[in-house]
């Protein structure tokens, strides 16, 4: 039976938790601001985990794992790094029945353990790059928990690597940047914009840090992932020193960048609707449900089932084993059946009823549209390729389309005030100020700075807040 979501217009922070519920996605745990991350929602997570992991090690690196408890003098030795991690920090004072010499954090990142490593694996230029990835948990204790988004404990890649000189770290920052903008691009279907955080929305410990900022149907912004170029600043803290090629001692030159369970919640609000869950089929674990539908129980255990099986069999040649469900679910209403597959966002149904049978075909009904088309079953697999080329192409369009149409330029602060309580969204606007102007501006309108994009890099301008010429242009929204 298909269960109630609550609309987006009516309570957007609600229809978000029912289509998580619907769509049997996560679930609270027993510990305030923790998830748990049911079958559904891991293999969503596992789609995206692959690909991701494919195209680190098609740049060349590794995975490897550090421990989850990192000594509390650690964090002590990078000053901006532990001033903008210690509110966030559980710590661990007692184990074994005996308090700890040390305190240990349960780790909020791990640039601090592994700058602690690379000093004892790096000691030659010919040592570097090392390019290192971690698949892990991270702990950052929540005061406001919404699941997927923000979390005390969440599921995230970490990368980190280290460089013999500046421009390589840099580069190696900026070609992470472009494989996070092209996997969320072209397999979750986020329109994400690449862009260069501001002083108050920079890393602690950071020299610069990219970002990908993306827009969700309420219109707020969401970071999808960062890059981060941290110079020589935890190299220094952790002594991270190689002999040259000139023999001379030199601090290396480093990078992290990350990606977490946040991006199933940027999935969930880019696509979604108040039916459920919306999946692009790229990332989808179940493509297509396959549904032999009969009110005469022989047939549908029969002949159609038969048929579904032969034709399932033919569709996974081209899209992938296991990717399609056959539904023999004959105890729900057929109606029922549609709205389960419907609500865990599965991007295309094929029903095969007994008409369909008589004519050689299935009709497919797109998750996206809703629109119907009825597919014969010759060539089938191929017929269904295109279909689910064509959702997914469509959702980044409208994700695309939706962000251009709610992005906004500003030339004063007035405007920007008035944009943002009037219309929403991106608010584009030349920024030249410094931290303290930024946080003025997030008290006066809960507006941040997302990014100055790259695509504007080379724009200048007078900034919109404190008059001074030569500023580039900036997002800004509010954000969760």
């Amino acid at each position: 039976m298909a269960r109630n979501i609550t609309s987006r217009q009516q309570d957007y922070s609600q229809w978000y938790l029912d289509v998580i519920k619907v769509a049997e996605l996560a679930d609270y745990a027993p510990v305030r601001g923790c998830m748990v991350i049911r079958p559904t929602g891991y293999s969503v997570w596992e789609e995206i985990q692959q690909v991701f992991d494919r195209a680190f090690k098609e740049t060349g690196h590794v995975n490897a794992y550090f421990p989850v408890l990192i000594p509390n003098s650690f964090l002590e030795k990078e000053a901006k790094h532990v001033e903008g991690f210690s509110p966030e920090c559980a710590v661990v004072t007692h184990a074994g029945g005996e308090e700890l010499e040390e305190p240990l954090v349960v780790r909020p990142t791990s640039e601090t353990v592994i700058g602690h490593m690379y000093s004892k694996w790096i000691q030659s230029w010919r040592d570097l790059p090392l390019l290192i990835n971690q698949w892990a948990n991270v702990m950052r204790w929540e005061k406001r928990p919404r699941l997927f988004l923000r979390t005390s404990e969440f599921l995230w890649q970490e990368g980190h690597t280290a460089h013999a000189t500046k421009e390589e770290a840099i580069g190696e920052t900026e070609r992470m940047l472009e494989v996070y903008r092209r996997i969320m691009t072209d397999y979750l279907a986020l329109p994400v914009v690449p862009g260069v955080k501001s002083e108050g929305e920079r890393f602690p410990g950071a020299e610069e840090t990219y970002t990908t900022e993306t827009m969700m149907s309420d219109m707020k912004a969401l970071q999808a992932g960062t890059s981060h170029f941290l110079g020589q600043n935890f190299s220094k803290a952790f002594n991270i020193q190689f002999q040259n090629k000139e023999e001379a001692m030199e601090y290396a030159w480093t990078t992290s960048w990350g990606v977490s369970t946040r991006l199933i919640g940027a999935v969930i609000m880019t696509h979604s609707d108040d039916d459920g869950l919306i999946l692009p089929p790229r990332i989808a674990p179940t493509k297509v449900a396959l549904l032999p539908i009969s009110k005469d129980e022989t047939m549908a255990t029969g002949p159609l089932l038969s048929k579904a099986r032969e034709l399932a069999g033919k569709i996974e040649s081209i899209i992938g084993a296991r990717t399609i469900a056959v539904d023999d679910q004959f105890h729900m209403r057929p109606g029922d059946r549609f709205f389960y597959h419907l609500q865990k966002g599965v991007p295309l149904r094929l029903e095969l009823g007994e008409k369909e049978f008589e004519k050689g075909t299935v009709r497919a009904v797109r998750r996206d549209t809703g629109e119907k088309i009825d597919l014969p079953w010759d060539g089938i697999e191929t017929k269904v390729h295109e279909l689910l080329e064509n959702i997914q192409e469509d959702l980044l369009n409208k994700a695309r389309s939706f962000r251009e149409t709610n992005t906004h330029e500003v030339s004063d602060f007035d405007g920007l005030k008035n944009a943002l309580e009037e219309k929403g969204g991106f608010i584009k606007a030349y920024f030249a100020g410094t931290e303290e102007d930024e946080k003025a501006i997030k008290e006066a309108t809960g507006a941040t700075v997302r990014c100055f994009p790259l695509e504007d890099k080379d724009a200048r301008g007078k900034c919109f807040f404190t008059g001074k010429d030569g500023a580039r242009m900036a997002i800004f929204a509010k954000s969760y």
